[in-house]
């Protein structure tokens, strides 16, 4: 930008006079921000009503994409959003454990099949739960997962362990008892 530019620049922007703005540039070495710093220093323009000075910028293609993906990135973080969120998942949680059930049988024949919140909420607020449970594998009773297509088989094999170390567990005490009955 050629000095006669820089001149008219800080013309339309400060209202000053051709040569002010030629003696403000000249005194600040040509700087057109310093320039206009001088001559509000002066007091030949007026401080902006506002704080600041505002100027129209013409925003790049490039920025204007960049505003609208953040923005639409930044939707839906609000606290209601969040919330929603987390009741969908709660909703989708109950869903899932009232579909897979938990089965207990006794001899290849089911006993009881009760969705597993129930055995959630039996384990929650009965502390006996766990005990006779693991009491009931010593009189062959068997328990499993099933129903919804994602059931974890590692689970049931799990279980099906515990009830194979309770029958050999269970064998053991009646080889000993007949070894004594023995002697």
């Amino acid at each position: 930008m050629d000095n006669l530019e820089k001149v008219e620049k800080i013309r339309e922007k400060t209202g000053v006079t051709y040569e002010e703005a030629k003696k403000a540039l000249e005194a600040c070495d040509w700087d057109v921000l310093d320039a206009i710093v001088y001559l509000e220093t002066l007091g030949k323009i007026d401080n902006p009503t506002g704080g600041s000075y505002k100027t129209s910028v013409d925003t790049s293609k490039e920025f204007k994409k960049a505003k609208a993906d953040y923005e639409e990135k930044s939707k839906g973080n609000d606290f209601g959003d969040t919330m929603g969120r987390f009741g969908d998942w709660c909703s989708r949680t109950f869903e899932k454990l009232m579909q897979v059930k938990f089965t207990i049988t006794k001899h290849d024949e089911e006993v009881m099949s009760v969705p597993s919140l129930v055995l959630i909420f039996a384990l929650m607020l009965l502390p006996v739960t766990l005990p006779l449970a693991i009491v009931g594998l010593f009189f062959d009773f068997r328990y499993s997962f099933d129903g919804a297509d994602t059931v974890s088989v590692n689970v049931n094999d799990a279980l099906n362990k515990a009830g194979n170390v309770a029958e050999d567990v269970k064998a053991g005490f009646a080889e000993s008892r007949k070894n004594k009955e023995d002697k």
